[in-house]
């Protein structure tokens, strides 16, 4: 019996640890309440199903223990479709689901953007909402590790990115 339970305590230990290890991923709603409640800078990872850029930062970037806890400690973290077909209310306004012959996307998505439409791309606002960043295409997790410090410390407010990266140390 004690065999049992020390084995259970084990598995639940190691489940709690590797769900540490992964980033918390929110809807859109969720985030902005979440940041009403509690202001915080948001990560917004925009992605396509079928993006295979997407998928391999979520495998190599995403999935390092080191880049999910900066992410967890520091952001809120939104997992957006850029082709999402439902309804997203955010400032009063409907962003919805558009298709025409060559293309999909959700209007949001577009906005987050700024038009530009690349998968995937990282946007970060501050805890106002307000875009700071928007980073189209894949980003490892030396150069992800990175971005992240700069701009979870706000020291994009003080300091040039080129003087940042100079100093900067990895904890990967």
């Amino acid at each position: 019996m004690k065999k049992i339970i020390f084995f259970l305590i084990i598995v639940f230990i190691t489940a709690n640890v590797k769900a540490q290890d992964k980033v918390k991923w929110l809807s859109f709603e969720e985030a902005i309440a979440l940041n009403k409640e509690t202001p915080k800078p948001i990560l917004i990872k925009v992605f396509a199903t079928w993006c295979g850029y997407c998928k391999k930062m979520d495998l190599e970037t995403y999935s390092n223990q080191t880049i999910a806890k900066i992410i967890n400690e520091n952001f809120y973290a939104i997992a957006l479709n850029g082709e999402e077909k439902k309804d997203i209310v955010y400032k009063n306004h409907t962003f919805k689901y558009q298709k025409s012959r060559r293309t999909a996307y959700h209007e949001l998505a577009v906005t987050l953007m700024n038009g530009k439409l690349s998968y995937p791309t990282t946007i970060f606002l501050n805890n106002a909402e307000v875009v700071i960043e928007r980073i189209p295409g894949y980003l490892d997790k030396e150069s992800f590790e990175k971005i992240l410090s700069y701009l979870s410390t706000e020291s994009y407010k003080t300091i040039k990115w080129e003087d940042f990266e100079k100093e900067f140390k990895s904890n990967l």
